[in-house]
């Protein structure tokens, strides 16, 4: 949420606007469900960038980490572009930790809804991963 009282995204780089270049930190709910009032199981904290000079396309560092339930302690991160305008895409899996060591595989993201207004967001990622098992 860019907006409001408590943003959990915040701009750390760039000036006024949205312009190539410009960086966010995120520190975003990671919820069961694309639902503000679903249930917290963890936190979606990284960086992401306008990556594209003539597009929106952004440039996502992000690590899902896990706080609650079967993956607490655990987390899954992605590296990738994120191209916004379209209605599915697809980032690669880079890395995990916990019950994630040496995950491998994709993210698919969806918006489900945007504010234009305040820029704020809901997006749903459906994750497969492939890792090492104990």
């Amino acid at each position: 949420m860019v907006g409001g009282k408590n943003p959990t995204a915040v701009k750390i780089i760039g000036g006024e606007g949205l312009s190539f270049g410009t960086t966010f930190m995120i520190d975003d709910a990671l919820t069961q469900e694309p639902d503000r009032d679903s249930k917290v199981v963890g936190r979606a904290q990284g960086t992401y960038s306008l990556a594209a000079q003539n597009d929106l396309a952004l440039l996502m560092v992000v690590t899902f980490a896990f706080t609650e339930g079967d993956y607490n302690g655990s987390s899954i991160s992605l590296l990738g572009r994120n191209h916004v305008y379209d209605d599915l895409r697809e980032m690669p899996i880079v890395g995990g930790s916990g019950v994630f060591r040496l995950g491998r595989g994709y993210a698919l993201a969806h918006t489900v809804w945007f504010d234009p207004n305040t820029g704020d967001a809901s997006v749903e990622y459906n994750v497969t991963v492939i890792h090492f098992s104990n």
